[in-house]
């Protein structure tokens, strides 16, 4: 019977997802025609196991609304990769091309693509040019 990883070790290879539930929502707010709104698109990205996701209360951009970050895999985090912040990521077009980021490795495995770089959030040090484009 050939070896299958078990579910911790299969989701240990995963990139990871945090979004504030207080601001998931806002950028698209009475107009966003998803049942459940953004937090329901973010939850169905997980469903499809394409990440894991966490809803956190507050990460401390209540301005920027929509924040997700996306955390790179145990190896990519290793390897030297860093979360990548996100702000005003909403709507279908901007999460489906988020989840296909995910599918491909995310941060750590591949650069942002262009489609939501002009969301990506720039804290601190980082600079522009390089934030997740680190490859293993």
């Amino acid at each position: 019977m050939p070896d299958t990883p078990t579910e911790p070790a299969r989701e240990a290879t995963l990139p990871g997802l945090t979004a504030c539930s207080l601001c998931a929502g806002e950028t698209l707010g009475h107009r966003d025609p998803m049942p459940g709104g953004q937090m329901a698109r973010l939850r169905a990205v997980a469903e499809r196991v394409a990440a894991r996701l966490t809803f956190v209360e507050c990460l401390d951009e209540c301005e920027r609304g929509d924040v997700v970050v996306a955390r790179p895999s145990g190896s990519c985090r290793r390897a030297g990769a860093a979360p990548v912040w996100f702000e005003r990521l909403a709507g279908d077009h901007q999460t489906r091309a988020l989840e296909d980021w995910l599918r491909a490795g995310g941060p750590g495995a591949r650069a942002v693509p262009p489609e939501l770089s002009e969301h990506v959030i720039h804290r601190g040090s980082e600079a522009p040019d390089v934030v997740g484009s680190t490859t293993h």
